[in-house]
């Protein structure tokens, strides 16, 4: 591995990066300081740590239900505007929840609704935000530029907190919320300055909203890479989401802390996530992907039993900043494995998988194990918590996580997108469809079984970009010629599909070609719907 790709400072020596990384640090520091006090006024409130719980469901379930169509609409349309929109919606809301906190109304109701609404202006802009910060890096460079972003997250959960502690403590919850309104505004400058690099401009017909989302999740499907980060990923945060969620409690019940040293909690855990990212490209490389996730998914473990079962400050303290160190480590590369292994087409719609599958499972989980602490108690929920963490180890057999190639996510050089599309009448409306496309080989005797195995290797690239059936025939009036078929739903569709093809899929199709005979050329139909 290139010094640069495991050097933290790479990608900070870029101005736009650097730029983007600092706007987006002061809005993640809003963002994590609004939590904080929304969760401690909720205790203070209501005493309950199944409410408090739900207000990280409040935070996170808008991630899970609008980081996808989030994502089509970053690779679709101009994310600077995506971006500035939600923001400036997001600065609304947030102002308003300030002010009524300052009066006195925000009562649970109140602070669950705010919440859910700035959590959703927040899932509506990631996918862009994120990839249009990776887009100012070079390839080699993505790993740490990632690294680097999940240091200013958790930089933000370390500050954040500790800070709007000691403001929620001399001024109250309403000054708080009026901190991260500012902090919004900070990013939407930084977007101002460093915007997105827009789209390139393509003949193909826009994808629509429904359709695109259909082609994100149909990608992930059938890339087994993508697919097992994003399994991988939902065990981890599901099982890791109880201590996040149930931190208020600890702090109230067990600890008997108050709104500073709550803050203080929250900021162990981002200080030792801030100081695993300062050397997780060194221990990346070290390790490996596997040994270093199954270690922090063991560290992350100890670390819920030791907030189960000890009483004392000081012990919990340094635990938690330990398993902060613990899921920067874990999360940081699933993020990376995600993002590198998918090509731009389709980044924004990785990423908010990705987000979805961490954010949508810590959603669903904080109230899993709100609820469980509730009826049981917190020890018993953390107890329940680290056992699944650790079971989740195991998926490693059947989930193997692996950094994509580069060849696996390099475009093809663009052709004409009429090449081999032999039309004899008026072109079909992108509406028209379904499309049937027909691939005919005449092979050489004796290599069926070569050709057919080779041939299967297309199958995953065909429906990754946009078939809905793929399969291959045997002529029985010529045994020496095969027929791959498959569908794709309407003609801007195909066209689509066609566009998507990158380096390996060009060199699976010369791996079938090899088999072909000599002077027997490869024959391409293609059908369309009438009845």
């Amino acid at each position: 591995m290139s010094t640069a790709s495991n050097s933290l400072f790479s990608p900070l020596r870029l101005p736009a990066f650097r730029g983007l990384w600092a706007g987006s640090a002061i809005y993640f520091t809003g963002n994590a300081m609004q939590v904080m006090a929304a969760s401690w006024l909720m205790v203070e409130r209501t005493g309950s740590s199944f409410l408090a719980a739900l207000v990280q469901t409040a935070v996170f379930l808008p991630m899970f239900l609008l980081a996808l169509p989030a994502g089509v609409l970053a690779d679709t349309t101009d994310r600077r505007r995506l971006i500035t929109r939600a923001l400036g919606v997001q600065v609304g809301v947030t102002a308003l929840l300030s002010l009524l906190a300052l009066l006195g109304w925000a009562g649970p109701v109140t602070l669950l609704l705010f919440t859910f609404a700035a959590g959703c202006c927040t899932a509506l802009l990631s996918p862009a935000w994120n990839t249009s910060v990776a887009d100012t890096v070079p390839r080699e460079d993505m790993p740490q530029a990632i690294t680097a972003m999940s240091i200013a997250w958790n930089s933000a959960r370390a500050l954040g907190p500790s800070i709007a502690g000691f403001v929620f403590a001399s001024l109250g919850a309403g000054w708080v919320f009026g901190l991260a309104v500012a902090s919004a505004i900070v990013m939407m400058q930084a977007v101002r300055r460093w915007p997105p690099a827009p789209h390139a401009k393509s003949p193909l017909p826009a994808e629509r909203l429904w359709s695109g989302t259909l082609a994100g999740l149909r990608y992930a499907r059938h890339s087994p890479m993508i697919l097992a980060q994003l399994l991988r990923t939902i065990a981890y945060s599901g099982a890791g989401s109880a201590l996040w969620a149930l931190l208020p409690a600890i702090a109230a019940q067990q600890l008997h802390l108050g709104a500073a040293g709550f803050g203080f909690l929250m900021g162990c855990l981002g200080t030792g996530a801030v100081a695993a990212g300062l050397v997780l490209g060194k221990l990346r490389a070290r390790l490996g992907l596997e040994r270093l996730v199954a270690i922090g998914c063991v560290v992350f473990a100890l670390v819920m039993l030791v907030a189960a079962f000890v009483h004392v400050p000081l012990v919990v303290f340094v635990s938690l900043a330990i398993g902060g160190a613990a899921w920067m480590a874990v999360m940081a590369t699933f993020n990376t494995a995600t993002q590198t292994s998918a090509p731009p087409w389709v980044r924004s719609r990785a990423v908010a998988l990705h987000t979805v599958s961490a954010l949508g499972s810590f959603a669903i989980g904080s109230a899993f194990w709100g609820a469980v602490s509730g009826v049981a108690g917190l020890p018993f929920a953390l107890t329940v918590a680290a056992i699944a963490m650790l079971a989740g180890i195991v998926l490693a057999r059947w989930l193997p996580l692996r950094v994509g190639d580069a060849q696996e996510v390099t475009p093809v050089t663009p052709v004409a997108l009429w090449d081999d599309v032999f039309i004899h009448e008026q072109a079909p409306l992108p509406d028209d469809g379904p499309v049937s496309v027909e691939i005919g080989y005449r092979i050489r005797p004796g290599e069926a079984e070569e050709f057919l195995h080779a041939v299967s290797q297309l199958r995953a690239s065909r429906r990754r970009d946009g078939a809905t059936l793929w399969r291959v025939y045997r002529d029985l009036g010529d045994p020496s010629r095969y027929v791959e078929r498959f569908l794709v739903a309407s003609w801007a569709d195909y066209l689509h599909q066609r566009s998507r093809a990158t380096l390996a899929d060009q060199e699976l199709d010369a791996r079938v070609r090899e088999f072909v005979r000599e002077g027997e050329p490869v024959t391409t139909q293609h059908y369309i719907a009438e009845r």
